[in-house]
């Protein structure tokens, strides 16, 4: 057959006697001119301007200048693209009923929607490259191809085509879309002025796409790229080739910065305070604040999401109709169909319906659309919630800075309050945002459905209907019981956390004594409950998750049975398969709507607590400063800070004084009254009580000299320094604060000094998390003479030297914890470098000691800051400096005493000066005792044992590192992208098989057995509705109810079996997960206990403790959901294929295809999502950590005046969280959208081959309901596998963990083969022993022999780092003996079993470590001794009536690390616990270093007296303490340099122990 473009079986085609336009085919080639025309024109240009560009280096996006319309012209090209398919169908289908083919039906069309794509891929083009002048191309092609099809419409009007035929419908729908396009045109040139007009507009790009460093794009992109997310593949596919890190995602665009949604978020909130000011009951409503601020972008969401909703249902629909239609054409084959005349060659849009491939078509785009609405409404409302969390936190940090000390102080507002406000009421809030469009969606939803389900089936869909409803309150139920489980889960795993830390601290007391078993059992019980309730925790999901997959079937069932009976006409393939699918999609709202109202609920909380802490109390505004209008108003702007909740009131009084007549003091000059800084007049303040706890103030500072205020513990010293900050309620009075005086001659210097803020150092040291040398800048300009002149003062170099990076190591809360000495030391440095004309500084020397105290007054106070002219006020116990200064004001009881210079108060009021005095010489005494002690020395060794192997330390660094990616050794490109691409399926196996290879096979059987009974469900449906409808004689009533019996009870059986499995299945992934739980932990727990030392002194505790807290978490709660989903939606979506390639093999053909392209989209995605889930990690702690440091350190940030520089910072750290949240949530997006179009050429594949080829109606049915389910579960797959590769990270470093090398604990003897008294005698001989801590180390030891009688007391001495500890640490085999041996009483102890060798020996260490519990735990954790000897053991160590004195006696509460004892009591406990094992060896490591002269006395007479018949070896730090020992060992380098009695070794003038007596007399 011939092709005509008119068709060649009408002779009257190309007759154009009754004019040229009243032949039909004349004017159909009419309109093929204008789009030949574009093409013609466009090609060219679209070539020549690709050739180009190619060259060029990449735009930058800067010249994303949108046109006018912009939005508008991509929608109307959308619509234009679709109405031109549908006339390409109508021309097809048409012509498929013509006699011969008329190629000017559809070719036009064909050429149109070519035309309309090249347009808008040339208006892209032209956009991007900013050439306005070349859209007069599109001008023409929109008025030509306007002009062409209004002439065809009048054309049909004349002819009188009816308005039902479909022609015509497109051609007027076409007219209007030309002519709105044309006009989007218009506007453009009115706009640009870029022709016609003389001078075009110049534009210029939006802020943010000037700067380079905005990467976020969604925002400036065109329409297209928006919903399908297609500028987010540059970054996914670089992922693969380095890791995503901060720069590579780059700023926050400026309308989504915290900032500026701040901004929004307060003035509505604003709005609503005036609202209600006039009524003092209501309070401000931040709903409607939140509304009003954010209220657009939900409504926008909810659209899409309505839209998105609305286009599901064509599903269904369309699924009914595709059945119903391959039904009809296969009964009426028979029937030939009338060819139609070409004169009447128009279809009715009914008749187009019924068309099988339309509907196949028209299916696929509804499935597109309806996803790309969804995908959209999701980014819609995640932004809006992002841009929610970074207000609300710039709000909370804003009050934070604002609140009243005594708010803080009095207990209205813990710190807890505040961090659960950030970390957790913010996040409700912003994930209630994310779910609330589902909360009016959804019932919209189910509505229609219900009402679509009565259409197609009648009343028995109701029943069906109401099955749902009904069970979905027990779904409520059931989630609410998951919030209860989850946090009594929480509060066990807390406490076993707490017990875990204890061990891990004291885990060397524990190996030395042989307790680790005790301790061990101890945090298992506490495991074993927080497994019992992470039972009825995975009890409850699996019900969850059972409830989720029983419904529909349940459902179902109900419903087919019920009309089976109640309908007389067999049921139909295409009600049932539609009913199907509307069951799907009423199932998810149903499901959601349980998560949507808990959250719903927990919002509306979170609300409440947030309006609470936003009206409670502020500090007063600085206007109550401006009292004297002589005071200049700036020098007021003095701002206000806050107290830190507890004064730390704990005061050693040590003084060093000489008497203080002789001192030669400074000339101090009289005091002007314009040379006052700061003057008080009658003030009486209050810490919100309403009661004043400083009364009747009237002070006077004086500028330039230093003010010291003494008087008791409490008498309201910092106090008084916070009244003057403004930190506290002023009841009555003024503070005033002077300018500088003019006349002093260091005025210029001063003038570049901050003249309002006040440098203080708060009583209780606090720090930032930050570099050492951040702490002490404190945001100034850094000057290097300064700063050293401040560290120097301060002392605090030595202790720099000690840290691993000198002062860039990160200190504070997540850095080196330092002690409160050098903590306090650092506080000051910051002090004294600001600089500002005034120094508040509040005790500092509370935790120094004497040397210190005194390098810090005479080179930091008297030197440092009298040298500057700055005024000081200085708070201290220690009279012995008040010689020192030039004015004293002195305190008792809130109220000032006396006030005025030493002298003055020597003359005017003797009795206060001579009580100072006898205090001073009270001093004196003590001092000569406290001398020794030097408590700095301790606390820089303390430091140098936390980092002591430097080198380890090192390794520490990149420890993490390493473990995230072991192929460091090897830096070759390609296997460093394989390793990040691959699945960790070697650590997915060890997971599996860690729950048992039992569970491990139910689990993988009884989710086969279930996906097997769910597809045979739907099998039978097929085949039962087939069988009923097939075109058979009609069969006698009897035969086809017993058929219908037949089929109805093997349904019923078959979905009785899959409810059962449902909950089978769910249950055992549940029970799998906790047995693998359970059993890890355990692993871990033992494998760490029984760890060699070495690995706890070269792991940091927060490494360890890491693998006990998050990773175990996602091991017991992450991990076992994420498994489920991945098995249930891989198997969905395997099972739908098999289904659909068993109807139709053919579409195995087309799967290639779409299989690799899913394969490379979720291999990108995975790799990138792990980036930006680990970016989102990593930025959310410093975020929580700045809020918390900020409530601590609010008085000082408010006296130096810095809240700008910390809300700054806040804000950075805020965007920063969110850019990567941001990324990581358009990766989902992006992920959806690919995998939902995938899901869409599924469907139409199976559509178009199941039509042609399918079996029977049942079939096609099936196929097409097991292809829309595969749309919903492609996404998925992807998102679990990425979420199982990361959660599988948690078992990964579980598992390094599990391949350590444990202790040799089984010696070559049986522990029955060692005597029961063993060791008797005490005697100990060390033969040619050399000592190792790790097989790769030098010995530390080397060739040591020694002998030791029975009864004998050994000192050991040397410098740090000669051995002798190493060598107390041999006794006990804790480090690696490798030659040589240790025998004691006749047996080889590394013949022994660890245990026995351990429980035989005491050792007291240096540090004293306690345990929480009572003291009876601390003494004998293993309660083998009688209360008797306990006493005994007490009375001892001279603490017996302490111990009676507290409430319990040996039962009195000892708390965490023995804080309610002193650190002299806690080491005298742990001589009492060795004294309780009557072991006759003892080994006494430093063991007097810690404490003072007298606690000493009494340990040396304890152990001369009570120890007399044991062997005691003592580690001396001071060598006095040695003196009187019947032997002493002098060790150098691991080696023995003497050996002999001490009055022998004294004897020996250049002797070593000599020099060293003479040292440390």
């Amino acid at each position: 057959m011939r092709l005509a473009f008119c068709g060649n079986d009408n002779a009257s085609a190309y007759n154009i006697s009754a004019g040229v336009l009243r032949n039909v085919c004349f004017v159909d080639a009419l309109n093929l001119v204008p789009h030949v025309f574009l093409l013609f024109i466009t090609f060219p240009i679209l070539f020549i301007g690709w050739g180009s560009q190619s060259s060029k280096v990449q735009i930058h996006h800067n010249t994303w200048l949108h046109f006018p319309g912009h939005n508008l012209r991509w929608i109307l090209t959308f619509t234009l693209l679709f109405v031109h398919v549908c006339e390409i169908a109508e021309g097809i289908v048409s012509d498929t009923q013509m006699k011969s083919r008329h190629l000017h039906l559809f070719l036009p069309a064909i050429m149109g929607f070519v035309a309309a794509t090249v347009s808008i891929v040339y208006y892209h083009n032209i956009e991007t490259s900013n050439f306005p002048k070349l859209l007069l191309a599109l001008f023409l092609y929109w008025i030509m191809a306007f002009v062409t099809k209004t002439i065809k419409l009048v054309r049909y009007c004349q002819d009188g085509v009816p308005f039902s035929q479909l022609r015509f419908c497109i051609t007027g729908i076409m007219v209007i879309l030309y002519g709105l396009l044309m006009a989007v045109e218009i506007n453009v040139i009115r706009v640009r002025r870029y022709v016609f007009f003389m001078n075009p507009q110049k534009v210029k790009p939006p802020e943010d796409l000037q700067d380079l460093g905005v990467r976020f794009l969604q925002p400036f992109v065109n329409l297209l790229s928006k919903a399908t997310y297609w500028w987010m593949n540059t970054l996914i596919i670089s992922a693969h080739k380095k890791p995503v890190d901060l720069k590579a995602i780059g700023k926050l665009p400026i309308a989504m910065r915290a900032l500026t949604n701040y901004v929004c978020l307060k003035e509505a909130y604003e709005e609503q305070k005036k609202k209600v000011a006039d009524q003092p009951n209501r309070s401000p409503s931040i709903w409607l604040a939140m509304y009003s601020a954010f209220g657009r972008p939900i409504l926008l969401s909810s659209t899409f999401r309505y839209l998105a909703d609305l286009l599901g249902f064509a599903g269904p629909l369309c699924i009914s109709g595709i059945v119903q239609g391959f039904q009809d054409t296969t009964n009426n084959t028979n029937a030939t169909e009338k060819l139609k005349n070409p004169s009447n060659s128009y279809l009715s849009s009914e008749e187009f319906l019924r068309n099988v491939y339309v509907l196949a078509v028209l299916l696929f785009l509804a499935l597109i659309l309806q996803r790309t609405f969804l995908q959209a409404s999701y980014y819609v409302t995640t932004e809006t919630g992002i841009n929610l969390r970074g207000a609300l936190l710039a709000m909370i940090y804003n009050k934070i800075l604002r609140l009243s000390t005594s708010n803080l102080s009095m207990g209205e507002m813990t710190l807890g309050q505040i961090n659960n406000l950030v970390a957790i009421e913010t996040n409700q809030l912003m994930w209630f945002l994310f779910l609330c469009p589902n909360l009016w969606a959804m019932p919209v939803q189910i509505i229609m459905g219900v009402i679509l389900l009565y259409n197609l089936l009648g009343v028995s869909a109701l029943v069906g209907a109401a099955v749902i409803v009904l069970l979905a309150p027990i779904q409520y139920f059931i989630a609410t019981k998951l919030a209860e489980a989850q946090k009594s889960t929480l509060d066990y795993s807390t406490e076993r956390l707490k017990k875990t830390n204890e061990i891990l601290k004291g885990i060397k007391l524990l190996k030395l004594y042989a307790w680790e078993h005790i301790f061990c059992t101890s945090v298992e019980e506490t495991r074993m409950k927080e497994l019992t309730s992470l039972k009825t925790f995975a009890l409850h999901t699996s019900l969850s998750i059972f409830m989720n997959a029983a419904i529909p079937i349940a459902a179902v069932l109900a419903t087919f049975v019920t009309y089976a009976y109640t309908n007389d006409k067999p049921l139909q393939p295409a009600q049932a398969f539609a009913s199907l699918s509307l069951f799907h999609i009423l199932v998810t709202p149903l499901f959601l709507l349980s998560t949507v109202v808990r959250f719903a609920v927990k919002a509306i909380v979170s609300v409440q607590k947030l309006n609470e802490f936003l009206l409670s109390d502020e500090i007063g505004d600085d206007s109550w400063r401006g009292g004297d209008s002589s005071v200049a108003y700036e020098s007021c702007k003095k701002h206000t800070g806050l107290h830190t909740k507890a004064i730390n009131r704990r005061q050693p009084l040590r003084y060093q004084l000489e008497s203080y007549e002789q001192l030669s003091r400074r000339p101090t000059r009289p005091v002007e009254i314009d040379d006052i800084a700061i003057k008080v007049t009658n003030g009486y303040f209050s810490w919100g009580s309403g009661l004043a706890t400083l009364s009747n103030i009237n002070i006077r500072i004086p500028t330039g000299q230093m003010t010291m205020i003494v008087g008791q513990v409490g008498c309201g010293k910092s106090s008084l320094l916070l009244a003057i900050l403004g930190e506290m309620q002023t009841l009555e009075g003024k503070v005033h604060w002077s300018n500088v005086n003019e006349t002093e001659p260091s005025f210029e210097a001063s003038r570049s000094r901050n003249r309002y803020s006040v440098a203080y150092a708060a009583q209780k040291p606090w720090l930032l998390n930050a570099t050492v040398e951040e702490n002490i800048i404190f945001g100034s300009p850094f000057n290097k003479q300064r700063y050293k002149a401040v560290t120097d003062a301060c002392s605090l170099q030595p202790d720099i030297d000690l840290l691993p990076f000198g002062d860039q190591t990160e200190i504070g809360e997540r850095g080196i914890n330092l002690s409160g000495g050098q903590r306090q030391r650092i506080c000051v440095a910051r002090a004294l470098y600001q600089n500002t004309n005034i120094v508040f500084l509040d005790d500092p020397f509370s935790a120094l000691d004497i040397h210190l105290s005194d390098h810090l007054m005479q080179e930091g106070i008297l030197k440092f800051l009298q040298e500057d002219k700055r005024t000081l006020v200085l708070v201290t116990h220690k009279l012995q400096y008040l010689p020192h200064a030039d004015w004293i004001i002195a305190m008792k009881d809130g109220m000032v005493l006396r006030e005025g210079t030493l002298k003055d108060i020597q003359t005017k009021d003797t009795e206060l000066y001579e009580h100072w005095k006898t205090l001073m010489n009270r001093q004196d005494q003590e001092l000569e005792k406290d001398m020794e002690a030097d408590q700095t020395t301790l606390e820089r060794k303390t430091l140098r044992r936390a980092m002591y192997p430097r080198e380890s330390k090192a390794q520490l660094e990149d420890e993490d590192e390493e473990e995230e990616e072991e192929e460091d050794e090897d830096d070759n490109m390609s296997t460093v992208l394989r390793l990040r691409t691959k699945m960790p399926w070697k650590t997915c196996w060890r997971y599996l098989t860690s729950g048992g290879f039992f569970l491990l096979f139910l689990m993988i059987f009884s989710k086969l057995l279930k996906h097997s009974v769910i597809v045979a469900i739907d099998y039978w449906l097929a085949t039962w509705t087939s069988t009923d409808n097939a075109n058979e004689p009609r069969s006698i009533g009897d035969v086809k109810n017993k058929r219908k019996t037949y089929h109805v009870a093997v349904f019923s059986i078959l979905s009785g079996a899959g409810i059962v499995l449902c909950l089978i299945t769910s249950l055992t992934v549940e029970w799998m997960g906790l047995t693998a739980a359970k059993n890890l932990h355990h692993n871990l727990l033992n494998k760490i206990i029984l760890g060699p030392i070495r690995f706890f002194d070269t792991t940091p505790l927060g490494l360890i403790l890491n693998r006990f807290s998050a990773d175990t978490n996602i091991i017991d709660q992450h991990i076992p959901p994420t498994l489920e989903s991945l098995t249930r939606s891989t198997l969905l979506c395997l099972s739908a294929i098999g289904m659909i390639s068993y109807a139709t093999p053919w579409f195995l053909v087309a799967l290639v295809p779409l299989g690799i392209a899913f394969y490379f989209i979720q291999k990108y995605f995975r790799v990138a999502s792990k980036d930006l889930q680990e970016l989102d990690d990593s930025t959310q702690l410093p975020l929580l950590c700045h809020f918390s440091e900020t409530a601590e350190g609010l008085t000082t940030i408010r006296a130096f005046g810095h809240e700008a520089r910390f809300k700054q910072r806040m804000l950075e750290l805020t965007d920063t969280n969110n850019i990567a949240y941001l990324f990581l949530s358009a990766a989902n997006r992006w992920l959806e959208v690919r995998t939902d179009y995938l899901g869409a050429c599924i469907v139409l594949t199976a559509a178009v081959t199941s039509i042609t080829e399918g079996p029977n109606s049942g079939f096609v049915g099936l196929g097409l309901l097991y292809a829309l389910t595969i749309t919903n579960y492609l996404n998925w797959v992807v998102r679990n596998l990425a979420d199982l590769e990361v959660q599988m990270g948690a078992v990964k470093k579980v598992h390094s963990f599990l391949n350590m090398e444990s202790e040799n604990y089984d010696g070559y003897l049986d522990p029955s083969q060692v005597p029961k008294d063993w060791p008797q005698e005490g005697e100990i001989k060390i033969e040619n022993l050399c000592v190792r801590y790790e097989n790769n180390l030098k010995p530390v030891l080397k060739h040591v022999k020694a002998y030791i009688k029975p009864g004998q007391k050994v000192g050991i001495c040397g410098r740090t780092g000669s051995g002798k500890s190493s060598l107390s640490l041999a006794f006990f085999r804790m480090v690696d003996i490798f030659d040589g041996r240790i025998v004691i009483d006749g047996i080889d102890i590394s013949k022994l079993p660890l245990h026995t060798l351990r429980s035989r020996l005491s050792i007291i260490l240096q540090d004293p470590i306690l345990f929480s519990g009572s003291i009876r735990f601390n003494l004998d954790p293993e309660c083998k001794c009688t209360d008797d000897r306990l006493w005994e053991a007490l009375e001892i160590a001279q603490l017996k009536n302490m111990v009676k004195s507290l409430p319990g006696g040996l039962d009195a509460v000892v708390t965490e690390g023995g804080e309610n004892f002193s650190v002299g009591q806690r080491q005298l406990f742990c001589l009492a616990r060795a004294f309780v094992r009557k072991s006759s060896i003892l080994i006494m490591d430093e063991a007097t270093a810690s404490i003072d002269m007298a606690t000493e006395n009494i340990l040396q007479k304890v152990v001369m007296t009570a120890f007399a018949d044991r062997t005691v070896v003592t580690i001396a730090h001071r060598v006095h303490t040695i003196l009187t020992a019947d032997l002493v060992i002098v060790m150098k380098r691991g080696n023995i340099l003497e050996y002999d009695t001490p009055e022998n070794l004294l004897s020996q003038e250049d002797g070593i122990f000599a020099s060293f007596v003479r040292a440390d007399m």
